[in-house]
């Protein structure tokens, strides 16, 4: 899969239809809450940035990510998810490097942060292949991993 074809277009009135029938797998579902209630998330909390993963011309992913810093003064990732048709082929890390790459251009952008539930294999082997580190914080059932940009 080449990079060149995956790309992320922001939510709009063309593509958030297709990121609301995206599917994980049934062990995923737990993990994570439905695009839908993410894009009406970002839609009550304007510093959310809501994103179709496309494939080629083919919504396959939805990710969203705060613009503004929070916890642990770094910007969080909120969503990332894969169709279920669509795992295990890269488009996930190709995905987060390009949101890695939007964050970046942030203001005073020196940390990312996602959380995630610690039996969330897929997630934990993600992020962890993208340098983001375990430094032991916990919000709830979650813990949380940061990756350290621009320092």
């Amino acid at each position: 899969m080449k990079k060149t074809n995956i790309k992320l277009l922001e939510v709009n009135v063309e593509n958030w239809y297709e990121c609301c029938k995206l599917e994980l797998l049934n062990e995923q579902k737990e993990y994570i809450e439905s695009n839908a209630i993410s894009i009406s998330q970002s839609k009550f909390e304007p510093t959310l940035k809501p994103y179709a993963i496309y494939f080629e011309d083919k919504v396959v992913g939805f990710l969203m990510y705060n613009s503004v810093k929070e916890e642990l003064d770094s910007y969080w990732v909120y969503r990332i998810m894969i169709d279920k048709n669509f795992q295990g082929k890269g488009v996930g890390k190709v995905a987060t490097e390009l949101m890695i790459s939007e964050i970046g251009k942030l203001p005073n952008a020196k940390k990312i942060a996602v959380g995630y539930h610690p039996e969330n294999k897929g997630a934990h082997q993600l992020y962890s292949s993208l340098g983001f580190i375990d430094n032991g914080d916990r919000f709830g059932k979650e813990m949380a991993v940061i990756k350290y940009i621009n320092v």
